[in-house]
Parts: C-alpha cells; sequence; structure tokens
C-alpha cells in the first residue's frame, strides 16, 4: 500500500486519461475496474521529473509531469509489453486526479468548491467552468485557448451548428445519458472515461460551455469514488441537470466562453471574510472577498497542488501587488487600493505584473460601507440567490450565493435570523483538517449569542445555511470576527450571553411529497436506472397531486414509467429499455423540483416577516 509519506499521482488532462481507456481491446476495458481499485494500492515514488509506480517486480509506470500535470499520452509509460494498449496505464491514469490542459485553474477550482473566482493559481480543478489559460499572467491578451465566436448568420439568426459540434453534442448526451443510467453506484471508470472523451471531443469542436460541464461531472464522480467528504449527490444531480438540459439548447451550447480580464480603473476593496478552498483533485488554498465601490463582489485566490493543511498557509499569502496585507489580514476588516487591476467579467481580480496594492483603513461588519450588505432584507437576499443559482456556471458574479445575515443562537442548535426564518449552521465542510463543524458546535452551545453572519444559500436544504464566517461582540465590548473554517474558536472568544427568549418560528420545510419526488431524483443519480425501477413509489404521484403539486405527480408518473419501461421484439425477446426516454423524465423531475423548491423556500423566507425574530432582549441580543 502506498504509505503516508509517498508522493501522490499528479493530474492527468482529461484527453490522456480518456485516451488510455481508448486504447484497451474489449476484453481488457471489462476488467478496468478492479484494476482501478488495485491501483491505489500500488507504491508510489517521485522521480525528477515526475513519479513511478511499481505495479509489480516486473512492472511499473512512470508518469511525466508537465507544469503540474501529465499533459500527454507520451508522458504515461509503461515497461510491459502491451503497452500503451496495456491494463496498468489505462487503471493508473484513470486512477490519478483530474486537470485539464489550458484551463484557468482559478476559475475551476473555485467553481468546483462552490467559491467566488481565483486569481493566478494551478491548473484547472473539479466542482469547473473555465476553458482558457490563466488570463491573470497574460490580463493583455485575449483568451487563447477558447472557440473563437462564431460569425453571425447572415440573417441575424444563430450561427448553424457545424458537423463536428452536431457530433460531439450527440457524444455528450450519449455519455452523460450513460452515467445516469448506470448510477454512481453501478458505474465505473468506462462511464467516466467516456464523459471525458466526450467531453474533450467538444472542446476541440469549439464547445466548451457543456465540456466543462462533462468534467466537472467527472470530478464528482471521482470525489464520489474515492469517498471525499466534500462531494454532495444533490450537488452531482444539479451538475448532471445542468449539462442534460444544455445539450437540449444548442444555441446556448455553441456560447463561447468567456474568461478575459480587462483592465480596470483604481478600487479600493474592504474584505468581508477569507474562505479555504480543498478539493478532491489535490488543490488547495484560500478565496478573499471583498466589497467594491460599486456595491458587488470581487475575489482574490492563493489556490496550488497540497494537502488541507495547506488552506491556512494559503490565507496568509500576501495580497498581490506588493502591499504588505496578508488575505486573513484583508478579509479581517482590511482594504486595499489595487491600481492598474485587471477583472473578469465575473469578479475575479487578476495578478498581473502592472498591479500595484497598498493598504487602506478598513471598515469592520458593523460600519459603512459593509454594514449595508446586512441590511437588506433576508428574503430578497436570497431571491437574488436563487436567481444566481440559475444562470450558467461561467455567468455567475463572484459572491451572487452569499447571504449576510444578523440573529440569535437559539440553544437548539438553530439560529434565529432577524428578519427571517429560524435556520440551522451548517459545515461547508467536515474535513478534521478545516474547523467548521468545530466552531459551530460550539457557537450552538450559547443561546442568546448575537451574530452577524456570512454564509452560503443550500437550495436543498431549506432549513439550514453553511456558515462561512461571523462576528459578535467580544469581552471587552469589541467585535470579535472570525473565518469559520480557518480560525478554531476558544470559549474564552465567546461571553456568556444574556437573553430572554420567546418561541421561534420553526425552521421551513418543503412539503413531504416534493421531499419524496427530490429523493426519487437523488437516487436515479446514485443508483442509476435499475434501482429506480426497483424503488418506484405508485403512492407518490397520488400523493402530489393531493397537495396540489400535479406537474410534480405527473413527472413522478413518468419517470417510473421509463425506468421500468420494458418492450420485447417480434420474437418475444426483451428489448433493452429506452436511455433517452429515461434521461428526459428524469431532467424534467430534476428541474421542477429545483423550481418548486426555489419558489416554497422564498415563499417560507418571506412569511417569516420582519419581526419573526424580535424576541429578545438585554446585551447579547444588540448587534455584534
Amino acid at each position: 500500500m502506498t504509505s503516508p509519506s509517498s508522493p501522490a499521482l499528479p493530474p492527468v488532462a482529461a484527453d490522456v486519461a480518456a485516451g488510455a481507456l481508448e486504447l484497451l481491446p474489449q476484453r481488457l476495458r471489462k476488467r478496468i475496474d478492479p484494476a482501478v481499485a488495485k491501483a491505489s494500492g500500488w507504491p508510489v515514488e517521485a522521480t525528477h521529473d515526475g513519479v513511478r509506480v511499481r505495479v509489480d517486480a516486473d512492472t511499473s509506470v512512470t508518469l511525466k509531469v508537465t507544469d503540474g500535470i501529465v499533459a500527454r499520452p507520451e508522458d504515461a509509460v509503461c515497461d510491459c509489453l502491451l503497452s500503451p494498449a496495456c491494463l496498468h496505464r489505462a487503471a493508473l491514469l484513470s486512477s490519478a486526479p483530474l486537470a485539464e490542459t489550458g484551463a484557468a485553474g482559478p476559475a475551476a477550482v473555485e467553481q468546483a468548491a462552490g467559491t467566488g473566482p481565483q486569481p493566478d493559481t494551478a491548473p484547472d480543478e473539479p466542482h469547473t467552468t473555465s476553458d482558457e489559460p490563466d488570463a491573470a499572467a497574460v490580463p493583455e491578451k485575449p483568451d487563447a485557448a477558447a472557440a473563437p465566436k462564431e460569425p453571425d448568420a447572415p440573417d441575424g439568426g444563430v450561427q448553424p451548428l457545424t458537423a463536428a459540434q452536431q457530433s460531439a453534442l450527440v457524444g455528450l448526451r450519449r455519455a452523460a445519458t450513460g452515467v445516469l443510467v448506470a448510477g454512481v453506484a453501478g458505474g465505473g471508470a468506462v462511464q467516466r472515461v467516456e464523459l471525458l472523451h466526450a467531453a474533450h471531443s467538444a472542446r476541440i469542436a469549439g464547445l466548451p460551455l457543456p465540456a466543462a460541464a462533462a468534467v466537472r461531472i467527472a470530478r464528482r464522480l471521482d470525489e464520489a469514488r474515492s469517498g471525499d467528504p466534500g462531494f454532495r449527490l444533490s450537488e452531482l444531480s444539479a451538475e448532471l441537470a445542468g449539462l442534460l438540459g444544455l445539450l437540449r439548447r444548442p444555441a446556448d451550447a455553441v456560447t463561447p466562453a468567456r474568461r478575459a480580464y480587462r483592465p480596470a480603473k483604481p478600487l479600493r476593496l474592504h474584505g468581508l471574510f477569507t474562505e479555504p478552498v480543498v478539493t478532491a483533485s489535490g488543490y488547495v488554498g484560500a478565496t478573499g472577498y471583498a466589497l467594491a465601490p460599486d456595491g458587488g463582489l470581487r475575489t482574490l485566490s492563493d489556490i496550488a497542488p497540497g494537502g488541507p493543511e495547506r488552506a491556512a498557509a494559503a490565507a496568509l499569502s500576501p495580497v498581490p501587488g506588493g502591499c504588505a496585507l496578508s488575505l486573513r489580514e484583508w478579509g479581517d476588516g482590511g482594504a486595499v487600493i489595487l491600481t492598474d487591476p485587471t477583472v473578469s467579467p465575473e469578479g475575479r481580480i487578476g495578478g498581473g505584473a502592472r498591479l500595484r496594492s497598498v493598504r487602506a483603513p478598513g471598515a469592520a461588519w458593523h460600519e459603512p460601507p459593509l454594514d449595508a450588505l446586512w441590511q437588506k432584507p433576508p428574503a430578497d437576499q436570497l431571491a437574488s440567490a436563487l436567481d444566481w443559482l440559475h444562470l450558467p456556471a461561467d455567468d455567475r458574479p463572484a459572491g451572487g450565493d452569499l447571504l449576510f445575515l444578523s440573529g440569535v443562537m437559539t440553544g437548539q442548535g438553530g439560529f434565529a435570523v432577524t428578519g427571517g426564518p429560524t435556520l440551522r449552521l451548517l459545515a461547508p465542510d467536515e474535513r478534521p483538517e478545516l474547523p467548521y463543524a468545530e466552531n459551530l458546535r460550539l457557537l450552538g452551545s450559547y443561546p442568546g449569542l448575537a451574530l452577524r453572519l456570512a454564509g452560503r444559500v443550500v437550495p436543498d436544504r431549506p432549513d439550514g445555511i453553511r456558515a462561512l464566517a461571523a462576528a459578535w461582540r467580544g469581552h471587552d465590548g469589541g467585535t470579535v470576527r472570525v473565518d469559520l473554517g480557518l480560525r478554531r474558536v476558544h470559549r474564552t472568544d465567546v461571553p456568556a450571553p444574556s437573553a430572554v427568549f420567546a418561541p421561534c418560528p420553526p425552521p421551513p420545510a418543503f412539503p413531504v411529497e416534493l421531499d419524496l419526488l427530490r429523493r426519487a431524483v437523488h437516487r436515479a443519480v446514485a443508483g442509476g436506472r435499475a434501482v429506480t425501477a426497483a424503488a418506484a413509489d405508485g403512492e407518490l404521484p397520488r400523493r402530489l397531486r393531493a397537495v396540489g403539486l400535479t406537474t410534480g405527480a405527473d413527472c413522478a408518473r413518468a419517470l417510473a414509467a421509463a425506468a421500468a419501461e420494458r418492450r420485447h421484439d417480434a420474437l418475444g425477446r426483451l428489448l433493452p429499455g429506452d436511455p433517452d426516454a429515461f434521461a428526459t423524465a428524469w431532467l424534467a423531475a430534476a428541474v421542477y423540483v429545483s423550481a418548486a423548491a426555489g419558489s416554497l423556500l422564498a415563499a417560507a423566507w418571506s412569511a417569516a416577516g420582519p419581526d419573526a425574530s424580535q424576541t429578545r432582549s438585554g446585551p447579547a441580543g444588540a448587534q455584534p
């Protein structure tokens, strides 16, 4: 087995991993999944230009690393007689973390981690959306790797698809449908690499958006396979629904990626908080969020290969441009003035050579201009965040899914939002190296503690919010502000609150029937078509219709029928089910659940009313 001190496998370009499987003869391709499981135990040793993996006493696979990744097929060499069409090479490349050649690491990592845009960092990472070179390193040049924009059609309509693009879209749809039919439990390396192969073909054909979405799904499958604690089935379901929906809109699928950084006027940025970023692909770092003069959010990041312990070190990296201020200090009430900055359309600050930064007087969360973020009604903030989630991944502005809430801990692990509902504070990441869960348990043990909170909306958890940073009034009357994923809170940091509670409104919840349909959608992704057919609930459509969710009832019935479809040919032989019909029925149910959940969640927050949490008194009830 690989020892803890052994070097990790380097990230492998998507086309290299896909090509290795394509070379295998059919008899070996059937054995790829057991071989991938064995590959995790092969010892790894470092070489001067990469790593060598010992398969046995007579066989080894050598991986050459260029710019942090295995970028070309010839960089993966096995010394067995069957190479390169050998099982050793294909299994090792399939088990290695996934990277992308020519992709901008920042945007990729932040999309994978649910954070905002990043500056100049490492190669592409899982949750990603970018398809161009690191613009932060060359801000003056246009995006070199993105597909060139096709000229408009002569009549002003949409440019028709080329034959290569049509073929690539068909391949992507077939591969994505295969992933859904097999499910996470029934799928394996074959489905994953077929998806990567289709993504590579789409990228070559000039379809960067669906290609990037397919790569993100492949990375989610990697997380599920490795048991990564950051894996969430709901996020894989959302990514899969997004790709299948995009493939049904060819005009949107051919939209070119937009990742170029553009020069901007000098910016004064007030730091808000710093968030650690840890991904399954081996990229780790920190992202700092700040408020710009126009009221929008901007981000700066330091992301690079490493272990979870690197997150704390990355938060101490300096703001680019020569300012003697770390990302963490900047997020802890600091401010900087940037001259000659470059900014992406989504709000990422580039680290170009001309960028200069100087320290400026900052502000606390309860002081202007930051205080304005907490003055917006919670229901309005939620509506904006839900709108953000429905935008294409490449068009989402930095921090659009963040909520800035004030309230009081209730004593049952809940957080009573001022002007909103009572919520549960959820840990964004449960890795033991990050103190999220520990800090939230400690804060939850202080009923009556008044907090200001920065968090992220959780569309499939109406009763929760992922808490990123918090501030409260300390022992000396000053404000204690903590990045919950970077600093461990101690009991000495939290004063004993004194407050009088009236009954708090219950957390919002989805109707049981809608929640059952949501679980059926996720169960289809987890177990595939076979599990969906076996677990089909004939009562679900009736229950949905009984509570007025008639469209949901139709979706549930269509999903169960498509999963259980059994056809026979003229000789009575059983034919395979139609995968496209199953994918269409699943997509309709997924889109309905998402829309219904967003509508009900917004209604629940609005119904809480502006006075829902004004039931506290005493010093702890004061705003921090």
